[in-house]
């Protein structure tokens, strides 16, 4: 980071940013916590419910960083997902999605680790995935268009093949959008 801020033209001996590169280095080490654990195991705790209907928990907050520009992209998650009886605590969903997210990612990767962790995991029937953002690397700089914003999703078993499902989850997702 004293590097950094040598190469923008910056005194990294001036008082304001003597401790700049620590406070950096912290901050990493929180923002990419997500490297130093494995999501999937806030998935291991289940409960025998019986139930066989969808589960949906809509706008799960997250924020991450480009692993292209290390700038962040902040957003929202949806996940749903039909169990085989058993069911997970809904905040181990939300955990699921913060694991991911706290790494150097692409929104298309995130999405689809928390689809496939939720198959493997749990075994359900199906589950879909969509997650809302915008980056900075495009409203900031480059192309500088904020007011972008980047969905994509993951669809997996009931989900990808039962067109009916599908559109089920994307009603429930879009009815509750903000």
């Amino acid at each position: 980071m004293r590097e950094i801020l040598l190469a923008i033209g910056e005194d990294p001996d001036r008082e304001g940013l003597q401790r700049t590169p620590h406070r950096i280095a912290e901050a990493y080490e929180e923002l990419f916590a997500g490297l130093r654990e494995d999501p999937q195991h806030h998935l291991q705790a289940t409960f025998d419910e019986g139930h066989k209907e969808m589960v949906v928990l809509r706008d799960i907050p997250f924020a991450s960083l480009c692993e292209h520009h290390l700038l962040p992209f902040t957003g929202i998650a949806h996940v749903g997902y039909i169990p085989r009886g058993r069911i997970v605590g809904l905040s181990k969903l939300a955990r699921l999605v913060e694991g991911y997210a706290r790494r150097p990612q692409v929104q298309e990767r995130l999405t689809s680790e928390i689809a496939d962790a939720l198959m493997e995991s749990l075994q359900p029937d199906g589950c879909g995935v969509v997650i809302e953002s915008v980056h900075t690397c495009m409203t900031i700089r480059g192309i500088e268009k904020p007011g972008a914003t980047m969905v994509t999703s993951a669809m997996r078993g009931g989900f990808r093949s039962r067109p009916e499902t599908r559109a089920e989850f994307m009603s429930i997702v879009r009815d509750g959008s903000r």
